[in-house]
């Protein structure tokens, strides 16, 4: 089963029945169509997608309300052109579900909603060709697509739509895998294939296809010769656990893209607003660093320029759009700490150090573990500050909690030209009580093959904090390899409320050459209450911070999937629990313990939340330190006990991960759950 909480949430569970049902009522699914006799047996059409798809997709900003329509399409063609990002290489204005009526005419034909598009789908390819824009539209393998409204899906009717698709002047289509009828996948893929193909050949336009149908029959290992591209996964949502999710899925599968042949981990989320830019820029950054198709998924009527900065970056584009076309391969992943490195046709390297925790993390590779040949000192490109630097051959850094730099490394010949790369770091924790101070360690460290001289450092935090070092700001020089270290104590000012403050470590220097050069690390302080004593339920307490796969983490219900207090009573094979928490794999909630709580407590397992038919695992940690597990539970099975002894943690995090099994509703509960300080 794959997600739609956009859609219909069940219907997919759905298809994959049907056809045992209609044998068993003596019925028979439909029969895929074939071409005329005359025809020649096609194939896959070649040259297309060399690079992986850019553009717009509506679904995850509009789904199928009346909004929708043909001035929002032309709309968004308008806006490709005037803000550049036509020019920054977006190419496909797509349709998704919804544009058609609920039935066909009466030649079996597809029909335009008149509402939403009055004056059809070709004036729209003909308004969108008049840009130097294509056009995409959608339907789904199967009877029906896959909105609750049941539009026609091309199941049987495959030869009929691609003709139609292609009359009307489209240029891709996105083929989805509702409604199926249980008839095998790649037979429905292929059929549809050749129906494109044919369709191509009479009209002399190439369609782009993209198979979606979720990752479910492993289409990499099949479909390079179907079609150019294949979802790898269930449907994406506007969260960190839910892109973090899709990523971990995709990531592996490196092996098996190349041009006109991509791994689809799903449309950008970017500016939707269910994360933060800084969790949007690892988002764009890991598509792009993993080839993935770039189909704009926010309504670019109302982006903020934050969100054009980010889907505009040229640089971060030309990492995706790399004509090599390589995915990027993991090199590291220990603690949440990615190393992802891209061979580009160049013979350089870009290298993603991607932190997946909930605090800033040390990330570091070198040059040599990347791929590039031994030499004196690289030219190291920072992707998303637009500057250049040299190193020795360490690429490292301090990265944000969900955060991403993005480098592109390369042996040049010109690297002195630029200043040393250096990094910055701190040392200590950022968690403080109002009014008592905290100990931290900075350090500015030389990567380069360079020195930095005129080093000087700079810790700042919100207006009223005490900010204040305790030994010196300042270097003359620093070789490479050397660091300034620099003591400090922070205060925040009593009455401060709980939540997240930033801080900025800065540090300025020169090069030899004496070209002035910055370095700016930002940070979060999180402002916290002490537990209270004695026994606690976790439903009642603040947390420092939550990721979660679908929908938000509920206090004393089950995940809903989508909005927050849309989940029920907490139900764990039959047993309703009053207390607690709802979750939805992959899940972290951390709390803070300030060194003063003895044990954690739980009854933990699959929720009852109809279609949670998953498996998940439960995990206690200690200031990152497993200090309990459950194994893999399923919904069939009673809650199990968990609890753990976290004595002199600082941070508790209760982690729920998906069992495994390839099936994305993987509802958790904390119930019962209980903090003995």
């Amino acid at each position: 089963m794959r997600h739609l909480h956009t859609r219909t949430a069940r219907r997919r569970v759905v298809g994959a029945f049907t056809a045992g049902l209609l044998c068993t009522i003596g019925l028979a699914a439909p029969a895929l169509a074939a071409p005329a006799e005359d025809t020649v047996s096609p194939t896959l059409a070649e040259g297309l997608a060399l690079t992986p798809p850019m553009g717009f997709n509506n679904w995850n900003s509009t789904h199928c309300r009346a909004e929708f329509n043909e001035d929002m399409v032309k709309g968004i063609a308008d806006i490709f052109v005037d803000k550049g990002l036509k020019d920054a290489g977006y190419e496909y204005v797509n349709l998704d579900d919804c544009w058609a009526l609920p039935s066909r005419d009466a030649n079996g034909k597809l029909v335009p909603d008149p509402e939403r598009f009055p004056n059809g789908i070709k004036a729209v390819a003909d308004y969108i060709h008049s840009k130097g824009l294509k056009l995409g539209i959608y339907t789904s393998a199967g009877t029906k697509t896959c909105n609750d409204a049941g539009f026609p899906g091309a199941l049987g009717h495959e030869y009929s739509d691609a003709q139609q698709f292609a009359d009307w002047g489209v240029d891709y289509l996105k083929y989805d895998n509702c409604n199926n009828q249980g008839v095998d996948a790649k037979l429905r893929y292929n059929t549809m294939r050749d129906a494109l193909t044919a369709a191509s050949q009479s009209t002399g336009r190439p369609i782009v296809y993209s198979i979606c149908e979720w990752g479910e029959n492993k289409p990499w290992e099949w479909a390079s010769d179907v079609g150019q591209l294949w979802r790898t996964t269930g449907d994406i949502s506007d969260s960190w656990g839910s892109m973090l999710s899709i990523l971990k899925q995709n990531l592996p599968l490196a092996q098996y893209a190349g041009p006109g042949h991509w791994n689809d981990p799903d449309m950008l989320e970017v500016g939707n607003g269910g994360m933060t830019d800084t969790e949007y820029r690892s988002h764009f950054s890991m598509w792009s660093i993993m080839a993935a198709p770039l189909l704009i998924g926010s309504d670019l009527r109302t982006a903020s320029d934050a969100t054009f900065d980010i889907l505009g970056n040229k640089e971060v584009i030309a990492v995706d759009q790399d004509p090599l076309g390589k995915q990027g391969v993991v090199l590291s992943s220990e603690g949440g700490r990615w190393v992802v490195a891209k061979e580009m046709k160049d013979g350089s390297r870009t290298v993603a150090l991607f932190n997946e925790t909930g605090s800033a993390q040390r990330i570091a590779t070198t040059a040599g573990a990347v791929g590039l040949p031994q030499a004196d000192a690289y030219t190291l490109r920072d992707l998303w500050q637009h500057k250049s630097y040299n190193t020795a051959g360490t690429i490292s850094a301090t990265v944000p909690a969900h955060g991403t730099v993005l480098v592109r490394v390369s042996t040049d010949a010109r690297w002195a030209k630029n200043p040393p790369a250096v990094e910055l770091g701190l040392e200590g924790s950022l968690l403080a009580e109002p009014d008592k101070s905290v100990a931290l360690t900075s350090t500015v460290t030389d990567l380069g093959r360079t020195a930095a001289k005129q080093v000087s450092v700079k810790l700042s935090g919100p207006e009223g904090w005490k900010v204040k070092a305790a030994s010196p700001t300042t270097a003359s020089v620093l070789p490479t390899g050397r660091s300034l270290r620099t003591s400090w104590k922070v205060t925040a000012p009593a009455g401060t409320v709980a939540g997240s403050y930033d801080l900025t470590l800065k540090a300025t220097y020169r090069s030899p050459t004496g070209v002035r050069a910055e370095s700016v690390l930002p940070l979060t302080a999180s402002v916290v209450v002490a537990p209270p004593s004695g026994v606690s339920s976790l439903g009642d307490l603040p947390w420092l911070s939550t990721t979660n796969g679908w929908g938000p983490v509920e206090r004393d219900t089950s995940n809903g999937e989508n909005e927050a207090e849309d989940g029920n009573p907490i139900t764990i094979n039959g047993v309703v629990y009053a207390k607690g928490l709802g979750v939805h794999a992959e899940s972290t909630v951390e709390y803070y313990t300030g060194k003063a709580c003895e044990t954690v407590t739980a009854q933990v397992g699959v929720d009852d939340e109809e279609g949670a038919d998953g498996s998940v695992a439960f995990e206690i940690w200690a200031d990152g330190t497993k200090v309990a597990s459950t194994g893999v539970l399923t919904n069939a099975q009673a809650a199990q006990a968990i609890s753990a002894d976290v004595s002199g943690a600082e941070v508790v995090r209760l982690v729920v991960t998906d069992g495994g099994d390839g099936i994305t509703s993987d509802h958790g509960d904390w119930a019962d759950a209980q903090l003995t300080c």
